[in-house]
């Protein structure tokens, strides 16, 4: 605290003796960097934009302070609402990553905070391709193979519910008689459901206890069975696979309980 409350004076003192003025604005950007951090901290958001802002303005190359600043504009992003102002603040986060991934094009932060924005404003298509950003990245990034699974199956489910209405049928598991319609769904949703379940079983791989990835791949095998297209054995495998990662799903989400709060009870046990 002291240090943060004392650079203001000390930046002045050496502004003053400084015959460059680049110096003495780098040494105004971090101590507009700290005031932002500290607003950031309490959550006031558009004080920690305002300082963030001034912070790039005086140090363009000042690391962290574009990456606060888009960060700080995600934070006001509500999900799924597309509001002007909540669509603004959407977009001026992605600008500010972007210039983060101009300097440094492996920035996790970055192409984490870019996805997860496509995402709230369901912009689904550019969500997962920064996922796959991600992947080829950090390869292990289990999260991200989940979050494809995830939007692989919200695209599939989207395509699924208007066919299944049109012929009369309750998303409950019941076949799709309908050859053509069938056809036409298969083709459409293919693609989607191979490439989430190698997603959601690539996610388990990496963290055996995922439970909501378990729960992901009981629904996508859901959409799986949509498109057997009249093969009633493969469309009774699908629902009888997607039964079994129910089970193992809820049998992972107990074993992970159990694990939080022993954590619980250690950090107070720890702590008398």
């Amino acid at each position: 605290m002291n240090r943060i409350v004392r650079l203001p004076v000390m930046a002045a003192l050496l502004c003053a003796g400084l015959a460059l003025t680049t110096g003495c604005n780098k040494l105004k950007a971090r101590d507009q960097l700290n005031k932002g951090v500290n607003a950031f901290k309490t959550a006031s958001y558009e004080a920690a934009i305002d300082h963030f802002q001034q912070a790039v303005q005086l140090d363009p190359t000042l690391p962290m302070a574009r990456l606060y600043l888009a960060t700080a504009y995600s934070q006001q992003v509500v999900p799924n609402m597309q509001t002007p102002d909540n669509m603004k603040n959407a977009q001026l986060a992605i600008q500010n990553f972007q210039l983060v991934l101009q300097r440094d094009p492996n920035n996790l932060n970055a192409l984490k905070g870019i996805a997860a924005l496509y995402f709230n404003i369901q912009d689904l298509n550019n969500a997962k391709l920064y996922q796959k950003k991600i992947i080829a990245i950090d390869p292990n990034d289990a999260e991200a193979y989940y979050t494809i699974g995830v939007i692989d199956w919200t695209l599939a489910y989207k395509n699924a519910v208007p066919v299944r209405q049109s012929l009369g049928l309750h998303d409950n598991g019941d076949p799709i008689k309908d050859k053509k319609a069938c056809a036409a769904l298969a083709e459409q949703n293919g693609p989607l459901i191979q490439e989430g379940l190698d997603a959601l079983n690539k996610a388990v791989q990496l963290r055996a206890n995922y439970d909501d990835a378990m729960s992901y791949l009981n629904l996508m095998l859901r959409r799986k069975a949509d498109i057997e297209c009249g093969d009633d054995a493969a469309r009774q495998a699908d629902l009888a696979a997607a039964q079994g990662w129910v089970e193992k799903g809820l049998a992972a989400r107990k074993a992970n309980q159990i694990k939080a709060n022993q954590n619980v009870q250690k950090g107070i046990e720890l702590g008398k």
